[in-house]
This record gives C-alpha cells, structure tokens and sequence, in this order.
C-alpha cells in the first residue's frame, strides 16, 4: 500500500526528553474513514503520539505522512491547516463564550476579509459572519447542541461540553480528527450516544478518527483496528478480535487492573 492510498502514515516516529525515549519506532497506517484506536496502560506514551502528529513535540526521529504529504518539519498551525484537528484529554473550551462563539472561533479561517472590512463593518465582513453563523450552527446541529447555542459553554452539561469540543475541532474542516479520551467522565448513555455521534462525523465529514480511550467496550464497540502501546512501542496492532486474544496484550494490559 503506497503512501497516497492512506490519510495517516508514521514511520519510525518517536521521540527522547533528555535521553529518555518516551515514543520510539511508532508506525500507524490509517485509510480514509477508518475509525482507528490507540490503546494501552497509563504512560504508555499515547498521548505523546497525539502530540506528536499535532506537531506539538517535534519528532527525534522518523516521518509523518498526511494523504501521502510528509509533514514531518511543518509547524501547529500547518498541520492543523492540512488537515489534523484534535479534542483534549482535559476538556479546552473558552468556557465564558456561548456555545455558538465557541465553534466560530474555529471557522474564522473558512471566510477572508481584512482589518478595514470588520472596522468598517463593510458588506465583506457582514456576509462573512453572517456564513461563520450559519456554518457554526450547522455543526451544531449535527450534535443536537444547536439549541444551546446562546448559552455559556461553561453551563452545558459535561457530555455536552465533550460533544462541542468535537464540533469545534470539526470547524478547522479536518481530514483526520485525533480524539483524546472522548468518553472520559461520561455515563454510559451519554457513552453510547457518543459512539453513534463519532460514526455520524465520520460518514457526515468523509474523516478518518483516531482515538485513545479508556473505555474498552467503547474501543472494542467503533474500532476497525487498533493500536497497542507499552512502554513508548507497539506491542500489537490488529482488529478488535485480534487484540482481545493476543496473549501478549492481554498480559501487559487487558489483564490488568489498571488497563484503561
């Protein structure tokens, strides 16, 4: 399979603080639309990868691919315009703007119009925030939160707040979009609502996800294939019937008590 063929490709990708190797020789394929999962114990350097390919970290070593792109040596806000878009394991919202303001932010891009145009409030600048709101609201409406829209981010609902993150990060108008954790903190039919959700963006957006999670029913339940990390290296990787009988992973992991 060539590099063109698939929307995510690392090779030898890895990364060392100060002589300590935290990620070394991680490789992923990810096609089109694959809803793929990054799984492992806690400090088992998942999100390291996440910051990896958000560019965050620069690698030490190896290459990232993007459609076929390396874009190993491009910066945040390249690899972002690219394509990736990422969630936090720690929700980031702008907690005291409206929902609606929230996922605006992100859609800034989508419209141009200069300095002079938004003093002036010129026809430019009023049509442009005119197709921001109705972009926003757009989203919004794919995750039911259209009728939050005036309210303050801060006073939604935690699995709410987790699906406007999402619908922010769907703003930047990503081709792969990184979820760190997304059903953290969730009860289960909030968990079950969110599963049905992640594959309505998938087919709605034509995106490729990438998730880490501790929720292994969750994994096992939307995962196509899946990633398993310990200690910084894939230990396995394969469908999610592959990775619950793989002896090695069960030992390390999904034996465990503390798997995630």
């Amino acid at each position: 399979m060539t590099n063109e063929k698939l929307i995510l490709k690392t090779e030898n990708l890895g990364i060392e603080f100060g002589g300590l190797t935290a990620v070394k020789d991680f490789d992923i394929e990810m096609k089109p639309q694959q809803i793929y999962g990054l799984i492992g114990p806690n400090g088992a350097g998942k999100t390291t990868v996440f910051n990896l390919l958000t560019k965050v970290y620069e690698p030490t070593h190896g290459h990232i691919y993007l459609n076929g792109q390396d874009i190993t040596k491009e910066s945040i806000v390249s690899v972002n315009r690219l394509g990736i878009a990422r969630t936090f394991q720690n929700i980031r919202l702008f907690k005291d703007l409206t929902v609606i303001d929230n996922v605006k932010v992100a859609l800034h891009d989508s419209v141009r119009y200069n300095l002079l145009d938004s003093i002036l409030k010129l026809p430019k600048f009023r049509n442009g925030e005119k197709a921001i709101e109705e972009m926003a609201m757009s989203l919004l409406r794919v995750f039911g939160l259209d009728q939050f829209a005036n309210v303050k981010a801060s006073n939604l609902p935690y699995g709410k707040q987790r699906q406007l993150e999402i619908a922010r990060a769907l703003g930047t108008h990503p081709k792969l979009l990184l979820l760190d954790e997304p059903a953290a903190g969730m009860n289960p039919t909030e968990t079950a609502e969110l599963m049905e959700t992640i594959k309505i963006v998938r087919d709605k957006f034509s995106l490729a996800i990438l998730l880490i999670e501790h929720d292994m029913k969750f994994v096992m339940g939307i995962c196509e294939k899946i990633t398993v990390l310990n200690f910084g290296q894939v230990l396995a990787t394969g469908t999610p019937d592959e990775i619950k009988n793989n002896p090695e992973v069960i030992a390390a992991y999904l034996g465990s008590d503390e798997g995630e």
